[in-house]
């Protein structure tokens, strides 16, 4: 009888007794939801990343909308971000109704193309459609090119939120991904497969106070209770307002207690990850391989290991690798791609997303995996080559 060997998942969390602990002790606590462990949390994560406020919520999605909304994206308003992203970064301004469009990515960094964007902005400013917001998305934990998209936001008048959910971790010339110095805004997730996690979880951050108080007002029903932010005054204590139509967007307690555990942990976890990402490029370095470019001058949280290969064989890789219990995945489908959006893009314009969509394939990289597992899923794709070159 022969054993299956066990599976080797592309990502997955790492969760230790230290977060398990941390978790009981928030359900031992007097609160769990609205307590003190939110702003702790919060605080932390402003002190990582060198950001002035953050805003703990529900969800990456959640914190992109409430983004959408803190700079008031209306119905009025375009929204732009790359195709080769999760849906989140786009359906948070089709929330509010807003019209959308897409900046194609670049070959080598897989991330919003700059040359592209500025042919894109000549054009719209000429019909006077230029974007009220630009999502920019760290793909796989590489930093897009945040000077030159500062400065065309300067000169044609949008805000920019970075979706940088796969970002914490990440640097930009020295200056860390979550520190919003040339963007609006900053949204991370906390999913199980990301650089930490909280179960489910987001935060939203910012250098912007006046940004950072609309933030924790939307994220919860768009409630103020603060005295002396109250249109009438002078009432009982449990006297409130609802200044915006929102929902309730909050993380809890529990989940927070989680993500302040994890964040002792942050730097090993990138690290390894880094390791695991140099390891594959050393080892696979003679196969008819590309990998994401990653400038000199960033550091990449390498939330994804994302290989490029022939579009003859990259369905073949994946059945292959899946045959052998080696667990891969495609991020992602471009956005035009999905029934959603039917008829409201062309192939033609996003030619780079095309065909990475047709050789992109993510292959495993996170904490838990070992050398040993490692060289197993190198060994594997060397041996799929031999098979079929």
């Amino acid at each position: 009888m022969i054993l299956k060997k066990k599976l080797i998942r592309y990502s997955t969390q790492s969760i230790n007794s230290a977060d398990i602990n941390s978790v009981l002790n928030a359900l031992k606590s007097d609160f769990l939801t609205e307590g003190p462990l939110i702003n702790k949390f919060e605080k932390k994560l402003c002190k990582i990343v060198d950001s002035k406020y953050a805003s703990a919520v529900s969800s990456a999605s959640a914190g992109l909308l409430l983004a959408c909304k803190a700079l008031n994206l209306s119905k009025k308003s375009i929204i732009w971000t790359t195709p080769i992203t999760f849906i989140s970064s786009i359906t948070c301004g089709l929330h509010i109704g807003a019209k959308i469009d897409l900046v194609d990515i670049n070959e080598i960094s897989f991330n919003i193309d700059i040359e592209k964007l500025k042919k894109k902005l000549i054009k719209a400013k000429k019909i006077n459609k230029i974007p009220k917001i630009l999502v920019v998305v760290h793909l796989g934990g590489n930093p897009c090119e945040l000077e030159s998209i500062k400065k065309l936001s300067n000169k044609y008048g949008f805000s920019v939120i970075e979706d940088a959910s796969h970002a914490l971790g990440s640097k930009y010339k020295n200056i860390k991904i979550g520190n919003a110095k040339y963007s609006d805004l900053v949204v991370f997730s906390f999913h199980p497969v990301k650089s930490i996690t909280t179960g489910e979880g987001g935060a939203v951050l910012t250098n912007n106070k006046l940004l950072d108080d609309k933030i924790k007002t939307l994220r919860s029903h768009g409630i103020v209770r603060k005295k002396k932010e109250l249109i009438k005054k002078n009432k009982q204590d449990w006297y409130y307002e609802t200044r915006y139509l929102s929902s309730n967007y909050r993380l809890t307690s529990i989940q927070a207690a989680l993500g302040l555990s994890q964040l002792k942990r942050l730097n090993s976890f990138i690290k390894k990850r880094n390791l695991l990402a140099s390891n594959y490029e050393k080892k696979l370095i003679d196969l008819p391989l590309k990998f994401q470019k990653i400038s000199s001058t960033n550091y990449s949280s390498r939330h994804l290991f994302i290989i490029i290969i022939d579009n003859k064989f990259r369905d073949k890789l994946y059945i292959f690798l899946k045959k052998k219990n080696i667990q891969t995945n495609l991020h992602y489908i471009p956005i035009y791609k999905h029934p959603l959006f039917k008829n409201k893009f062309s192939n033609k314009n996003f030619k780079i997303a095309e065909k990475y969509y047709k050789t992109a394939l993510s292959i495993p990289l996170h904490f838990k995996l070992n050398l040993k597992q490692q060289s197993f899923i190198v060994n594997s794709i060397k041996k799929f080559f031999a098979k079929y070159r």
